[in-house]
């Protein structure tokens, strides 16, 4: 009996999204498509949304091994995007190192347009092998926020870097008019090879220093200006490596009643909190690009920091709206 259906044209595992601005100067989804295992959802718009948020899901919460996913995006001019997951996205095991599970991301920002990508971070369990690509084509005036993270694994069963293979790439591209090529900006790569099964020293877990959390976080245009500036104020406001406090305790005492301004007053209790956390962090311009690296004791500890910065900026919430934040809260 023949299927009363049209045939798909899309394969298992690709999806697509394209959003543009509507007459009413607000976000809209003119194509949202997607194929097991990939899974899409957006609420309904209304009249006040900042953008369009959508959640990148996946069937049963993860990927398992030889699962192959494919997702292109175009945001049209002046649009507004925001995606979300609904938690962690979970690497199962695979059952040899040749079975290799693969996420693609392809994403073309054209000008005035902006893409926020704030997800919840990758938990590759034991024994997994994953391969992740995102690649962002943005134009001249587009905009760009993406957070890509990766954590040690289930803590619970007592995980620390007990994957078989781990490697993620992002990598940002400056459009132009044809017939000019693109140009590369950015190219961003991190690769993690677990341990052989027979291994008893863990390498892996070693090279990692009592990291449980490792993130990247990449901005890129003239709307994240204001959030890229902030994070290098911060960290060249950080104490320096071997800066020793030279005052007594009494003047410490002291000093500790001196009024400070609201923001100082948020910055000393947030290196506090990064003390009791572990948690290290760098920020560097990059060819337009400002690329932040941070790791820390345990996932929590990534969450509450990177969400305590953007908060404290301000700008992805009044741009994107107060959900695009809901994974780093």
């Amino acid at each position: 009996m023949s299927s009363p259906f049209p045939p798909s044209s899309s394969a298992p595992g690709e999806g697509r999204l394209v959003v543009q601005l509507l007459p009413q100067r607000i976000s809209g989804l003119s194509t949202i498509s997607f194929q097991y295992p990939l899974k899409l959802i957006s609420p309904s718009p209304s009249s006040d949304q900042k953008s369009v948020l959508v959640f990148l899901l996946t069937y049963g919460g993860g990927l398992v091994g030889g699962d192959q996913v494919h997702l292109t995006i175009e945001v049209k001019p002046d649009a507004k995007l925001s995606i979300v997951t609904q938690g962690h996205t979970k690497i199962f095991k695979s059952p040899s190192r040749d079975v290799v599970t693969r996420q693609r991301l392809e994403v073309t920002v054209h000008p005035g347009a902006a893409v926020c990508l704030l997800p919840d971070p990758v938990q590759p369990f034991e024994g997994s092998v994953y391969e992740q690509t995102q690649k962002f084509y943005v134009a001249e005036g587009g905009n760009l926020c993406l957070l890509d993270w990766v954590s040690e694994g289930r803590t619970a069963r007592g995980e620390d870097w007990d994957l078989r293979a781990w490697r993620g790439r992002n990598e940002v591209w400056l459009t132009r008019k044809a017939p000019e090529k693109p140009r590369l900006l950015l190219r961003d790569n991190v690769v993690l090879e677990g341990d052989g099964p027979e291994t008893t020293e863990k390498e892996l877990r070693r090279k990692m220093h009592g990291l449980g959390i490792f993130g990247t976080l990449v901005l890129r245009g003239p709307l994240m200006d204001s959030l890229a500036a902030f994070f290098l104020s911060e960290f060249a406001a950080l104490p320096r490596i071997g800066a020793r406090d030279f005052r007594s305790q009494e003047r410490v005492d002291r000093d500790s009643g001196v009024v400070v301004s609201q923001k100082e007053a948020w910055r000393i209790a947030r290196l506090k909190q990064e003390k009791v956390d572990e948690l290290l962090w760098s920020a560097a311009k990059v060819r337009g690009c400002t690329v932040v690296k941070f790791g820390a004791r345990a996932v929590e500890g990534g969450r509450v920091w990177i969400g305590s910065m953007l908060k404290e900026e301000g700008s992805i919430s009044r741009l994107f709206g107060e959900d695009s934040l809901m994974c780093v809260r």
